[in-house]
């Protein structure tokens, strides 16, 4: 069985934040598949069998900072080795709309992770990094950055973009690590950029076509 989790923070006050786009990538997997929802283990949970493997899809309830203490339980239960575990989260230090796969990396400060770190006494398994860039305002902390709403001019290209996240989820179901990471790995430009190069539109937020720009940028 594969455990995919996504990290968030539970109720109406966080949806919609930076912090959630992890809980954002599941809610887009569960309405691909059309999965029904159980509670267990601190988290609300959805199976479904992809190519041939059971997988379980997570969203810890238990806030953030104590991610860990939905995660570990439900691996026990389970019995899911670590390399079918996926843990996606908010990544600050990837601009907004990148995506990476790492495994065996430190925390970066990301609160959930540590959680998860600890609880399972190992670094080395499997997260995706979604990007969301830096705060643009001087003197915004990290943690009001967070906790804030997607920007309309964010929200707008995030539909797509998160198509994309689950398309590498299921990669990495069907075909690992290193294909998945290979294939899916994205470094995008500042969302100030993607408007200087007319790619993007603060105005005419139809535009803001994901999968359109990165044809855009394949073609320099």
């Amino acid at each position: 069985m594969y455990l995919i989790v996504g990290l968030g923070n539970p109720g109406q006050k966080y949806e919609f934040t930076r912090h959630n786009v992890g809980f954002l990538a599941i809610d887009r997997a569960i309405d691909r598949f059309h999965l029904s929802e159980k509670s267990e283990h601190k988290a609300l949970t959805y199976k479904i069998t992809i190519d041939g493997h059971d997988v379980l899809f997570a969203k810890p309830q238990t806030f953030m900072n104590l991610s860990g203490e939905s995660v570990q339980p439900l691996m026990a239960y389970y019995k899911i080795p670590l390399e079918n575990i996926l843990v996606l989260h908010d990544d600050k230090d990837q601009n907004f709309l990148s995506v990476k796969f790492q495994q065996n990396s430190s925390s970066g400060g990301q609160n959930g992770i540590n959680s998860i770190h600890q609880k399972l006494g190992t670094q080395n398994y499997t997260r995706l990094k979604l990007g969301i860039g830096q705060p643009s305002l001087p003197n915004q902390s990290t943690a009001d950055y967070v906790l804030q709403k997607f920007s309309l001019l964010e929200a707008s290209l995030m539909s797509h973009w998160l198509d994309y996240v689950v398309d590498a989820i299921e990669n990495f179901i069907k075909f690992g690590y290193e294909k998945s990471a290979n294939k899916f790995n994205l470094k995008m430009p500042k969302l100030s950029e993607l408007i200087e190069m007319q790619i993007a539109s603060e105005k005419d937020l139809d535009k803001n076509d994901f999968f359109d720009i990165l044809k855009k940028l394949k073609k320099g």
